[in-house]
């Protein structure tokens, strides 16, 4: 007399679906994490009760002594003017982006020259700032 049961319990887990899942998360992480794009240099952002992050294409920071840099460069303000129109070369006109990483000890007076040169090559001026909860 057979009385062993014909079907069978496998005891095998199929890791198909969670390969997909972590693939899918990866690339998510990957695409993810090229959007942000913090600047390395010490600046003291002012705060804001709403910060957005813009995809951002030219980025000019002014410290707090004064130093003016374009894209992590150093520059002055007197060459200010050629490395943003060097840096905005490819954008058409209003599809540039300007970032303003402005030190909040900085007068206004250097952020409007600075803006003021941004919109004369037709760029879009964003000021970063420090969201507050």
């Amino acid at each position: 007399m057979n009385l062993r049961s014909k079907n069978r319990i496998s005891a095998e887990f199929s890791m198909s679906s969670m390969t997909d899942i972590i693939f899918l998360l990866l690339i998510f992480f990957m695409l993810t994490s090229n959007f942000v794009t913090p600047t390395a240099l010490p600046v003291n952002l002012p705060s804001s009760t709403k910060g957005s992050i813009v995809m951002q294409k030219v980025s000019v920071t002014i410290t707090s002594d004064l130093k003016y840099y374009v894209n992590d460069k150093a520059s002055s303000l007197e060459s200010l003017q050629p490395m943003l129109a060097a840096a905005l070369g490819g954008a058409e006109d209003g599809m540039g982006v300007v970032v303003l990483n402005v030190d909040k000890s900085v007068p206004v007076e250097y952020l409007v020259k600075v803006g003021s040169i941004a919109n004369d090559l037709k760029a879009k001026v964003s000021i970063a700032t420090i969201a507050t909860e």
